[in-house]
């Protein structure tokens, strides 16, 4: 280790940044959101350090830097266009005891300012010594992909609870792995779901137990709703990423594919409960079933669906079982199919010049009824987006154009949309079966209905390997 990684507290302390640019706004705004009284010399103030300054209300003024200016200060930064004005500062900086960070200078540095993560409390700094400072950058970038937002809420909550808790478990190695339930398990869960209340709850019921001297309570497992978006991974969220990492046992649909199943826990119980038309691998109600169980076995429990859960995916009739028997969930919101297909489709589902309203359907009727209100449905300005239609789309052509809608109104169909293999059919509404037929498309598919349709040809931006578009 080249370099002693430490945390200085400047808050109300002066620091000297020299320099007026983007160099200089980055270190002024740093250092005044850590609480130091920053002052900045130089000419002028460029328009990033101009606004800083007035938001933050950071000091200013022009003319020399001397001996006078690094009097008593916590941090002093040479960040000027002028090598020699950064010499000065150093120089001076070095007789008067203040440590001092030259920008692009690492010579001229006794600390580094390393790439920073900052959840509201809880930092992670990166540094290569200066050496490197775009991989150090590179690295932060993979740490925003995993570490929650609301780390610093989770630190603030334990922190409340840090002298009551030493109070009642004595035994520092019991105390250790008491923590690390908390901050691993169900009540980091509930703190990052903005659920704090329920979270102290939870910690109340365990410390009474322990104070009390009765048996450590059961395992207490939990169900997490993620949607997986339409397929690409790259879409997944932050939070369905770090659940997709903690989870003990998924159960998965026929829509998750391998580079989302892979990005599941290796170790983790894998269970398929895929459902197709007219094939129930397993049974609405039994998923909830299952569900029960393995929560109340004390596993964290996994349910991957794809899109979004409360789009057509059934997620609220699995909440309803979790709810009946006490289970904890949370859901994790996905991209539903029709932002996702569209978007690489190059279809935008609103357009000033087009559709002012967009609405979901889906085209998966009970008993081969649709059901679907096309009086609502069929109105100027308006994008119809239906979902799990393709085996009925003979039958809704014909009630489309039966309720008053235009044959000739443009549509499309993305198969398999966001997929590498993604393909679009896009045409007259009249003309889209056999268009499809020709094509042979097959599920999972999506149907798109109105004139935003015809703007593809300008906007579409994603190229899929076999992309096989009729019109």
């Amino acid at each position: 280790m080249d370099l002693l990684p430490v945390f200085q507290d400047v808050k109300g302390r002066p620091v000297l940044v020299v320099g007026g640019g983007t160099a200089a706004a980055r270190k002024a705004e740093l250092v005044s959101r850590a609480g130091a009284a920053v002052t900045v010399i130089a000419p002028g103030l460029g328009e990033d350090l101009a606004r800083l300054a007035a938001e933050r209300g950071i000091a200013h003024r022009t003319g020399d830097v001397g001996a006078a200016d690094l009097e008593g200060c916590a941090l002093a930064f040479g960040a000027s266009d002028d090598m020699a004005l950064n010499e000065l500062v150093y120089d001076l900086a070095v007789a008067a005891g203040v440590p001092v960070n030259i920008v692009d200078r690492p010579e001229l540095c006794q600390f580094i300012m390393p790439a920073i993560l900052d959840r509201d409390g809880v930092v992670v700094a990166v540094s290569s010594g200066g050496d490197a400072p775009l991989l150090t950058r590179m690295m932060k970038a993979r740490f925003e992909t995993l570490v929650p937002t609301a780390y610093g809420r989770l630190a603030r909550f334990g922190g409340a609870w840090r002298d009551r808790v030493k109070a009642a478990i004595t035994d520092g190695d019991l105390r250790r792995r008491f923590w690390e339930n908390v901050f691993e398990g169900p009540v980091a869960e509930l703190v990052f779901s903005g659920r704090e209340s329920e979270a102290a709850h939870a910690m109340e019921a365990q410390l009474d137990d322990i104070a009390g001297g009765k048996a450590a309570r059961g395992p207490v497992g939990e169900v997490w709703l993620v949607g997986a978006g339409p397929g690409d991974p790259d879409l997944l969220t932050f939070r369905a990423l770090r659940l997709m990492q903690q989870a003990e046992v998924v159960l998965y649909d026929r829509l998750i594919g391998d580079g989302i199943l892979n990005m599941v826990r290796r170790d983790a119980e894998r269970i398929y409960v895929g459902k197709a038309a007219k094939n129930h691998t397993v049974p609405q109600e039994d998923i909830g079933h299952m569900l029960v169980r393995l929560a109340g076995e004390g596993k964290r429990v996994l349910r991957l669906k794809g899109g979004d859960p409360f789009i057509f995916g059934r997620g609220g009739e699995e909440i309803e079982a979790l709810a009946a028997e006490g289970i904890p969930f949370q859901v994790v919101p996905g991209i539903t199919a029709a932002s996702g297909c569209a978007c690489y489709a190059g279809i935008p589902l609103t357009h000033r010049d087009h559709a002012q309203a967009c609405v979901f359907v889906t085209g998966h009727g009970k008993d081969e009824k649709l059901g679907l209100d096309w009086e609502a449905l069929i109105r100027p300005g308006q994008t119809i987006v239906i979902y799990m239609g393709l085996s009925m789309l003979p039958k809704l052509v014909k009630e489309y154009c039966a309720h008053g809608g235009a044959a000739d109104m443009p549509a499309a169909i993305v198969e398999k949309g966001t997929h590498p293999d993604q393909r679009v059919v896009s045409g007259p509404i009249g003309e889209l079966p056999s268009l499809a037929a020709k094509a042979g498309l097959g599920p999972p598919s999506l149907i798109i209905i109105g004139t935003v349709v015809t703007l593809r040809g300008d906007l579409a931006w994603y190229e899929a390997e076999e992309e096989a578009e009729i019109v």
